[in-house]
C-alpha cells in the first residue's frame, strides 16, 4: 500500500526551508568561490554531471552564458574514467555536480579537470566527499537527506548554488536578491493545482512531449526523466523550437503537450508553439498567459528570468507525485531503480 504522504512529497515541501538553508548555511564559501572564479577570469567553463545533476548543470550553461558571457560545455566523465583521457582545460573553469559526491566518474574527469589547470568547484549534498576532496572549491548544497529515489530538493539546491555562484562571480546584486525571495515563490508554486487540468488527459495516453526553451529547455529534460523514473509512462524533452521539425509527425488528438514557459524572453515562441500544436489537435499545456489555444496551467513568477525556471519545476514535482500515487504507484520506488548510481 502507498503510503498517503511519501517521503517525495515530504522532501517537494521541504524545498522552501532546504533553500533558505543553502543560502543561509553556504552563503560564505559561494561567495569565496565566486570570487575565485572572477579572480581566474576564466575563458569558459566545463560541466561534469550525470542524470538530473546533468540537467542542472544544463541550467547552469544558460545562466552562466547569459550573465557572463562564458561558453559552457559539458564534458563527458567517461573520458577520464573509461577512456583515460586527459583535456587540455588551463584558462578554464569545471562545475561538478554530484549529490552524494563519489560515483567514480565524476570524480575522476573532476580530478583531471585539476590536473589540466581548471579551476574545480564541487557542488554536492555530501560535505566530506571524494568530490568535494579533489576540488578546489566544495559547495555543500544543504537539502538534507533525501530519501525519495526521485531526487527533488537535491536537484533545485544545486541549481539555486549555481546561480548564487555566478551572482558572486559577476557581481549581480539582482539576482543574488531574486534568490533569497525564492523560498517564498517555491511556497506558492507548491500550492499550484496541475492534478486536476492534467490528469485526467495524460493518464489515457502512452507518451508525453516536454517542451522549453533556454533555462526552462533544462527544466523540460529534468521533467521528463521525473515523469518517467514515478510514473512509468514514456516522456521526452525538446525545444520549443526542435519540435517544430522531426517530432511534429508524431503530434495529433493522441499526444498530450506540457509546454514550460518561463518570464523571460523565449516565452513569446514557447507559447507560439505552443498554441501551433494545439492547432493541430494536440492536447497542449503551457505556462503562459501568452497562449490562446493551449490550455493554461497556473504558475509562480519570481520576477527574474533566472529564478522563473525553478519555480516551473517545483509545480511539476508536486503534479508528477500526486500523478504516480493516481496511477497506483509509488514514487519513492521506482521499478528497477535506486537511490544511487556510481558509475565507473
Amino acid at each position: 500500500m502507498i503510503a498517503n504522504t511519501t517521503h517525495m512529497q515530504r522532501e517537494i515541501e521541504e524545498i522552501p526551508q532546504a533553500v533558505a538553508r543553502l543560502l543561509d548555511g553556504s552563503g560564505a564559501v559561494l561567495a569565496e568561490a565566486g570570487r575565485g572564479i572572477r579572480e581566474r577570469d576564466p575563458h569558459f567553463v566545463v560541466t561534469v554531471a550525470r542524470g538530473s545533476s546533468d540537467h542542472a548543470a544544463t541550467f547552469m550553461k544558460y545562466a552562466v552564458e547569459l550573465t557572463a558571457g562564458l561558453a559552457v560545455a559539458s564534458v563527458g566523465p567517461s573520458i577520464a574514467s573509461i577512456y583515460g583521457r586527459k583535456l587540455r582545460l588551463g584558462g578554464s573553469a569545471c562545475l561538478a555536480i554530484s549529490q552524494s559526491g563519489k560515483s567514480p566518474d565524476i570524480v575522476a574527469m573532476a580530478e583531471t579537470a585539476r590536473a589540466g589547470g581548471a579551476l574545480t568547484i564541487a557542488v554536492t549534498n555530501t560535505a566530506d566527499s571524494p568530490l568535494a576532496r579533489v576540488s578546489d572549491f566544495a559547495i555543500d548544497i544543504l537539502a538534507g537527506p533525501e530519501r525519495s529515489v526521485a531526487a527533488t530538493k537535491t536537484f533545485i539546491n544545486s541549481a539555486v548554488a549555481g546561480l548564487a555562484l555566478m551572482a558572486h562571480s559577476t557581481g549581480d546584486e539582482a539576482l543574488l536578491a531574486a534568490l533569497a525571495r525564492l523560498p517564498e515563490h517555491f511556497g506558492k508554486a507548491i500550492a499550484c493545482d496541475w492534478m486536476s487540468v492534467l490528469a485526467e488527459t495524460i493518464e489515457k495516453q502512452k507518451s508525453l512531449f516536454i517542451l522549453g526553451r533556454g533555462p526552462s529547455a533544462a527544466m523540460a529534460n529534468e521533467a521528463a526523466l521525473k515523469f518517467k523514473e514515478t510514473c512509468g509512462m514514456h516522456a521526452e524533452a525538446y525545444s520549443a523550437a526542435e519540435v517544430m521539425h522531426g517530432p511534429l509527425a508524431l503530434i495529433g488528438p493522441d499526444f498530450p503537450v506540457l509546454a514550460l514557459a518561463a518570464r523571460d524572453a523565449s516565452e513569446p515562441s514557447v507559447a507560439e508553439a505552443a498554441d501551433s500544436l494545439a492547432a493541430k489537435g494536440a492536447p497542449v499545456f503551457v505556462t503562459s498567459a501568452l497562449a490562446n489555444r493551449a490550455t493554461r496551467l497556473p504558475h509562480v513568477a519570481t520576477g527574474h528570468p533566472l529564478t522563473d525556471p525553478l519555480t516551473l519545476i517545483v509545480s511539476f514535482y508536486m503534479f508528477v507525485e500526486a500523478f504516480a500515487r493516481h496511477r497506483g504507484l509509488d514514487p519513492d520506488a521506482p521499478r528497477n531503480l535506486r537511490k544511487v548510481t556510481e558509475t565507473v
